[in-house]
């Protein structure tokens, strides 16, 4: 079951995705989480933020929106007090997804991050808003994805993978240069933009107007950004969106992914990723593989 992200070896594939699984606290509440290859830390900027106003979360079908808004107690915080209950409830390699809203900010987060033992990958999560920009975010356009990646890898000593939004319109474009700008890795994707009305009110549900959709509706997206990421690049993918079964997770690495990460199914079941890990080596024989790794790639043979 062992897979290699960059050099970092994980027990399994199976990665539980940023925001949809805290710090770890509540789920070592329901689980041994040492059953997990890794897990991705909650979105952490440099400074703490409470989120976007409420409602943030509505349910739709095939999935759910989220405008939570990067709440979290910021870097220092997460270094001081998360990070040492982390090493109480999991023993491998933890992967800290880390936001920014300049290319300064991101840098230094992730520079704070290099004394952090545990922590083996930084993923950086370039769909916040860039504020140099008016609003931008840094993933949409080549240059500046390419900027932030170079000022993170200029200072950091782990593994960088770079995490994609999917509204542009050509995501491989991104990829190349992420790549191009010494990017270990890329993990894809982060939530698509949508929405939902009240019919009684006649405004949107949602405070902040849109917000992430995420859930079983957006991995077909998933796959197939997977699938032209995997053609446009030589670095290892982590897949990501709308993954809730083993066949799910095999279906994203034969797309081309090295692990998967599961979100939104987390939420429904706060036992997901548990199932699936149990559930990967009988699919593995079921499709006579030996090594859960020759799957990556495997659909474009």
């Amino acid at each position: 079951m062992t897979v290699s992200l960059a050099g970092v070896e994980l027990k399994n594939p199976i990665i539980p995705a940023s925001g949809t699984f805290g710090y770890g606290r509540e789920y070592a509440e329901l689980y041994d989480l040492d059953i997990l290859g890794s897990f991705s830390w909650k979105g952490t900027t440099g400074a703490p933020r409470l989120g976007n106003p409420q409602p943030r979360i509505a349910e739709t079908a095939g999935g759910m929106l989220n405008a939570v808004g990067l709440q979290n107690p910021g870097i220092d915080a997460v270094i001081e007090t998360e990070v040492p209950n982390i090493a109480k409830l999991f023993h491998g390699p933890v992967i800290a997804n880390v936001g920014g809203f300049s290319i300064e900010e991101y840098a230094e987060n992730c520079r704070k991050l290099n004394d952090v033992d545990q922590v083996a990958i930084l993923e950086v999560n370039i769909s916040c808003p860039n504020v140099h920009a008016g609003g931008k975010n840094f993933g949409c356009d080549p240059k500046a994805a390419a900027e932030v990646t170079r000022a993170v890898k200029a200072v950091a000593k782990k593994p960088v993978f770079m995490k994609l939004t999917p509204n542009v319109t050509d995501i491989a474009e991104i990829a190349r240069a992420c790549a191009g700008a010494g990017a270990d890795g890329l993990c894809l994707i982060n939530t698509l933009l949508g929405m939902r009305i009240d019919l009684r009110s006649r405004k949107p549900v949602i405070a902040n107007r849109t917000g992430g959709l995420s859930g079983p509706a957006v991995f077909p997206v998933a796959l197939r950004m997977v699938w032209d990421v995997y053609e446009a690049v030589d670095i290892p993918i982590i897949g990501c969106g709308g993954v809730s079964s083993a066949e799910d997770a095999a279906e994203m690495m034969l797309a081309g992914a090295a692990a998967v990460e599961v979100g939104a199914a987390n939420l429904k079941d706060p036992y997901a990723c548990k199932t699936i890990v149990e559930n990967l080596p009988a699919l593995c024989e079921k499709l006579g593989v030996a090594h859960i790794s020759e799957l990556t790639g495997g659909a474009h043979q």
